[in-house]
């Protein structure tokens, strides 16, 4: 590099004479000077210090705008390819190639061990659309317009805009978007008020996060259901607390082991996804619900009910929250399944003192959630076009896992039990199901064992299956000749 005293070398004059605009190009100028420099830069054209033409300068060479040729130089410093001297001008950036660790690469290799995280680092990957997805709705199956025409709506309105956009949301959520979800619950039988009841989160994993911090500390025991959702095991893992499964029954867990575990192991909570159980598909039904709430009483625990593809059910759902009242349960619901993932919002609905202590959790683990998310989120269900888009939704989902449900049977998967509703098919593939998505991996199809739904960890046999592959040809091809091998 030059020191302090040394004038950089400037480009020279002819090379600034190099560029011209393209007027009929599908870039605009300000794209097509980035790529001319940019393209020098990267291959060796220009060399590490060198000067650029100042602005004025290569504004009349090219006959540009000089915001056109500032707006360029910008985007390159912003891609580090060009440093801005206050007072001197635009210089080439030195180029450091940052090499790959060894730990890294070997990171990404197939684990020891298919566990959550692998499968959750799968689902995230960024060419994990292909095949399967592990569980994840297709982009395609969303509705696209009724995000931008709310972030439209949104940005229209000056007041509201400038709120959202420069401002922490209120600790608690924002409040038209609490309204709007109580009015909701209501609806459905669930008492709550958006002040005394409710409080917005970062999507139901970050709900649960907190209901977790909040409640639990190393030591304690926590009902799960076996099987249930899998990311809940590691979070409560990584806790230090006693994790002990219940076993689920077609109608919800089963009351004998819950009445004896309770016993035995004094649980603080038990956690559970009553309506359109994840994975099995399969709802609570009202005798399974009663006795429930008569154990968590008798034996003084939290019920913390997973909300999570209550939209898919189609029907009036059975909730423990509606027939608690909210006094001992917790309810934890949002629309990442739904409307977007990416907007990662959702809420808690608890009695007032616990919305209390959990708000002052969300405040120590993040300050607020994003108020841009949950004032595009309020808006569509405000104008009615939600639950038009969750109607469409639901059938192309119920339809694509009839689908699913016959493939599968095709090829030897068996349901014991047909789910009523939700995006997976929890089936009997008869071999080692941690075997098989280890193999389907290295084709590039992601598919969830049976081990991970179960706090025991145990060799199983159940596969989930999301109901979307019904439609990719490949899946299928991959799945078959796995299948075919292992039953040899």
């Amino acid at each position: 590099m030059f020191d302090a005293e040394t004038e950089p070398p400037a480009l020279p004059a002819s090379s600034a004479m190099e560029w011209r605009p393209v007027r009929s190009s599908a870039l605009g100028l300000v794209e097509q000077l980035v790529e001319h420099f940019g393209g020098l830069i990267r291959n060796h054209g220009l060399r590490a210090g060198m000067r650029l033409p100042s602005v004025r300068a290569l504004a009349e060479s090219a006959g540009v705008s000089r915001d056109t040729v500032v707006q360029a130089y910008d985007k390159l410093t912003a891609q580090g390819l060009v440093q801005s001297r206050r007072g001197s001008g635009f210089y080439v950036a030195a180029q450091r190639r940052v090499m790959e660790p060894a730990a890294v690469a070997a990171a990404s290799s197939q684990p020891a061990d298919f566990d959550t995280a692998y499968l959750l680092r799968g689902i995230f990957r960024d060419d994990s659309a292909g095949m399967g997805g592990a569980g994840c709705l297709p982009s395609s199956w969303m509705d696209q317009g009724l995000i931008t025409g709310a972030m439209r709506a949104i940005t229209r309105n000056n007041a509201r805009a400038e709120q959202s956009f420069l401002s922490y949301g209120h600790p608690q959520g924002f409040l038209p978007l609490r309204q709007q979800i109580a009015s909701n619950l209501q609806a459905q039988e669930v008492p709550a008020h958006p002040e005394a009841n409710l409080m917005t989160v970062g999507g139901v994993t970050h709900g649960l996060d907190l209901v977790v911090r909040c409640f639990l500390k190393p030591g304690d025991t926590v009902l799960v259901e076996d099987p249930a959702w899998f990311l809940i095991f590691g979070r409560l893992k990584y806790m230090g607390v006693n994790v002990a499964g219940v076993p689920r029954l077609p109608g919800g867990p089963d009351v004998v082991a819950l009445a004896s575990l309770a016993q035995s192991h004094k649980p603080k909570l038990f956690i559970l996804n009553t309506v359109v159980h994840n994975p099995t598909g399969l709802s609570l039904s009202a005798g399974v619900a009663h006795e429930v709430l008569r154990i968590a009483e008798r034996h003084d625990f939290l019920l913390v009910e997973d909300d999570t593809y209550a939209d898919f059910l189609g029907a009036m759902p059975l909730r423990l929250a509606a027939m608690d009242r909210l006094q001992r349960v917790i309810l934890v619901g949002g629309y990442s399944k739904t409307l977007s993932g990416g907007l990662r919002v959702g809420y808690i609905a608890a009695r007032p003192e616990y919305v209390h202590r959990l708000t002052d959790m969300k405040l120590l683990a993040g300050l607020t959630s994003s108020l841009p998310a949950e004032q595009i989120v309020h808006h569509i269900l405000a104008d009615g076009s939600f639950r038009k888009h969750v109607d469409r939704l639901r059938e192309r989902v119920d339809r694509a896992r009839s689908r699913c449900l016959r493939k599968l049977e095709a090829l030897g998967c068996h349901a014991e039990y047909e789910p009523v509703a939700g995006t997976f098919a929890w089936v009997d593939c008869g071999v080692d199901s941690e075997v098989l998505a280890r193999q389907a991996a290295m084709s590039d199809l992601l598919l969830a064992p049976g081990l991970l739904f179960s706090p025991r960890q145990a060799t199983s046999s159940m596969l989930r299956v999301p109901v979307a592959m019904a439609d990719q040809a490949a899946p299928w091809t991959v799945l078959e000749q796995i299948l075919r091998q292992l039953r040899r």
